[in-house]
Protein backbone atom coordinates (compact mmCIF):
# COMPACT_ATOMS: atom_id res chain seq x y z
CA UNK A 1 0.00 0.00 0.00
CA UNK A 2 1.70 3.42 -1.21
CA UNK A 3 0.77 6.38 2.08
CA UNK A 4 1.62 10.06 1.14
CA UNK A 5 4.39 11.61 3.20
CA UNK A 6 2.22 14.90 3.30
CA UNK A 7 -1.49 14.73 4.53
CA UNK A 8 -3.76 17.28 5.85
CA UNK A 9 -5.77 16.22 8.32
CA UNK A 10 -7.03 17.94 11.90
CA UNK A 11 -4.68 19.10 14.32
CA UNK A 12 -6.26 19.12 17.49
CA UNK A 13 -3.77 21.80 18.80
CA UNK A 14 -3.95 24.52 16.28
CA UNK A 15 -7.74 23.30 16.18
CA UNK A 16 -7.78 23.53 12.81
CA UNK A 17 -6.73 21.48 9.33
CA UNK A 18 -3.11 21.56 8.93
CA UNK A 19 -0.13 19.86 6.82
CA UNK A 20 1.08 16.59 8.40
CA UNK A 21 4.64 14.60 7.52
CA UNK A 22 3.62 11.21 8.23
CA UNK A 23 6.26 8.38 9.45
CA UNK A 24 5.60 5.03 10.13
CA UNK A 25 5.50 4.36 13.83
CA UNK A 26 8.63 2.12 15.54
CA UNK A 27 8.19 1.31 19.24
CA UNK A 28 11.16 1.83 21.27
CA UNK A 29 13.73 -0.19 23.21
CA UNK A 30 12.14 -1.56 26.83
CA UNK A 31 13.49 -0.55 29.81
CA UNK A 32 15.24 -3.22 31.51
CA UNK A 33 14.50 -1.78 34.90
CA UNK A 34 11.08 -0.99 34.43
CA UNK A 35 8.85 -2.41 37.16
CA UNK A 36 6.90 -4.67 34.38
CA UNK A 37 9.81 -5.88 33.15
CA UNK A 38 11.18 -6.90 35.90
CA UNK A 39 8.13 -8.43 37.21
CA UNK A 40 8.07 -10.22 34.00
CA UNK A 41 12.04 -11.62 34.65
CA UNK A 42 10.73 -12.64 37.88
CA UNK A 43 7.68 -14.44 36.75
CA UNK A 44 9.72 -16.23 34.57
CA UNK A 45 12.62 -17.59 36.56
CA UNK A 46 11.89 -20.89 38.06
CA UNK A 47 12.03 -24.43 36.88
CA UNK A 48 13.25 -24.10 33.46
CA UNK A 49 9.50 -23.50 32.13
CA UNK A 50 8.27 -20.72 30.67
CA UNK A 51 5.54 -18.26 32.14
CA UNK A 52 2.78 -19.30 29.07
CA UNK A 53 2.87 -22.14 26.99
CA UNK A 54 4.24 -21.35 23.56
CA UNK A 55 2.19 -20.15 20.47
CA UNK A 56 1.83 -23.52 18.10
CA UNK A 57 0.77 -21.42 14.86
CA UNK A 58 0.05 -17.87 14.24
CA UNK A 59 -3.61 -16.32 13.86
CA UNK A 60 -2.54 -13.02 12.02
CA UNK A 61 -0.19 -12.92 9.27
CA UNK A 62 0.47 -9.19 9.64
CA UNK A 63 1.26 -6.49 12.14
CA UNK A 64 -0.51 -3.85 12.16
CA UNK A 65 1.39 -0.11 10.98
CA UNK A 66 0.77 2.71 12.83
CA UNK A 67 1.30 5.97 11.61
CA UNK A 68 2.82 8.84 12.89
CA UNK A 69 1.62 12.07 12.02
CA UNK A 70 3.51 15.11 12.83
CA UNK A 71 1.65 19.11 12.38
CA UNK A 72 4.33 21.07 10.19
CA UNK A 73 3.08 24.17 11.95
CA UNK A 74 2.79 23.40 15.87
CA UNK A 75 4.97 20.37 15.77
CA UNK A 76 2.41 18.42 17.76
CA UNK A 77 2.96 14.55 17.11
CA UNK A 78 -0.13 12.07 16.72
CA UNK A 79 -0.84 8.46 15.93
CA UNK A 80 -3.13 7.53 13.59
CA UNK A 81 -4.82 3.36 14.41
CA UNK A 82 -2.84 0.66 13.17
CA UNK A 83 -3.95 -0.86 9.63
CA UNK A 84 -3.17 -4.36 8.76
CA UNK A 85 -0.87 -5.05 5.42
CA UNK A 86 1.91 -6.52 4.08
CA UNK A 87 3.87 -4.33 2.28
CA UNK A 88 3.86 0.10 2.87
CA UNK A 89 5.59 2.54 1.07
CA UNK A 90 5.95 6.15 1.71
CA UNK A 91 5.21 8.15 -1.70
CA UNK A 92 6.10 11.90 -2.47
CA UNK A 93 2.44 13.09 -4.34
CA UNK A 94 3.48 15.59 -6.70
CA UNK A 95 0.62 18.60 -6.87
Amino acid sequence: MKIPKMIVTYCPRCRTHTQHTVVIYKHGKRRALAEGERRYRAKKKGYGSKRKSEQKRFAKVTKKVVLKLKCRKCGYILHRRGIRMKKYELVEVAR
